[in-house]
């Protein structure tokens, strides 16, 4: 070990020596409820617990879970139709590109990892920290096939990424399908499906999207649960347009050409769902330390997407 190594341990060592016993009385203070120098944020919990309805001492009947549960799919709904609606208008809407979607991704991540520390359990603790291994080797592979399309397309705007592949004169991208390959092994690992992870499994060491919500319930875990499946909505839905792009319908084409684009969009939703059953009832969890070679196959079919598109070009 060289003599830097040696005194930044040292260093460790001191700082953890000297907050040891500081830190130690204020989460002792914490746990017994007794007044600390943060007690002043009470009320600020207070207020959002109350915000968001929650009672320690009451409980909910099926009848106030369901009109919760229906009321916030309906505000979720109205917030995000207007947000469609006026997007055009919306300062940074040029910059809302296929880059962008990759960072909003990992703020999701980001946040669904705080929650599952935020219990203060090691399950939480532990399955946040797959969680975010598992994002860290997931998005460079992600980004190199979003850049596989871009290229094609000279854009990485997904609206024109989706209308280049899907109305211009039909061409074979190999490219596309070593590219499609690698997303698809993306989406398995980002949306916490078998081989990656079980989503039905309580096993505690294998376990990584489930260790995280593992104390939650309620209307809590129904959010947690709602974001999930919004988030596998929006892979399969970019597989089905981005790869498969087959009766997409442009603007200024017709009612009719929105039914048939509506009723393609679905056909190809059932199609994925129905694929994604049959492959994890065929398939087995691999370990977590498999997890590593399997993002990594996926990133060199990513790379081996964008160096095909320029041999293919240049020659």
């Amino acid at each position: 070990m060289t003599a830097n190594g040696v005194l930044q341990l040292v260093f460790y060592v001191v700082v953890l020596l000297v907050a040891a016993w500081p830190l130690g009385i204020f989460m002792a203070r914490v746990y017994e409820g007794k007044p600390h120098f943060l007690s002043w944020l009470g009320g600020l919990e207070r207020g959002l617990y109350r915000l968001a309805g929650v009672d320690p001492a009451g409980e909910m009947t099926w009848r106030q879970y369901a009109i919760a549960m229906l009321a916030f799919n309906l505000l979720g709904l109205v917030f995000l139709y207007g947000l469609q609606r006026i997007q055009h208008l919306l300062p940074l809407n040029p910059a809302a590109d296929a880059i962008a979607l990759v960072g909003l991704l990992a703020v999701a991540r980001f946040f669904i990892a705080l929650a599952g520390m935020d219990v203060g359990t090691a399950f939480g603790s532990l399955g946040a920290r797959r969680e975010m291994m598992v994002g860290f080797l997931a998005e460079p592979a992600l980004l190199m096939v979003l850049f596989t399309a871009s290229l094609i397309s000279h854009s990485s705007s997904l609206t024109t990424i989706v209308e280049t592949l899907a109305h211009r004169e039909f061409v074979i991208y190999p490219s596309m399908a070593f590219a499609g390959v690698a997303f698809t092994m993306v989406s398995l690992a980002e949306n916490a499906r078998i081989p990656v992870d079980n989503p039905a499994t309580h096993l505690e060491l294998t376990m990584v999207h489930e260790a995280m919500i593992l104390e939650y319930s309620g209307r809590h875990l129904a959010v947690i649960e709602l974001a999930s499946f919004v988030k596998l909505l929006l892979y399969v839905s970019i597989i089905a347009c981005v790869f498969l792009p087959w009766g997409i319908a442009v603007s200024g084409q017709g009612f009719a050409a929105y039914l048939v684009g509506l009723a393609a969009y679905l056909v190809k939703l059932a199609a994925g769902g129905f694929l994604l059953a049959v492959f994890e009832t065929a398939m087995a969890k691999m370990r977590v330390f498999r997890v590593s070679d399997f993002l990594g196959a996926a990133l060199m079919l990513g790379l081996l997407a964008t160096l095909l598109l320029f041999v293919s070009r240049v020659t």
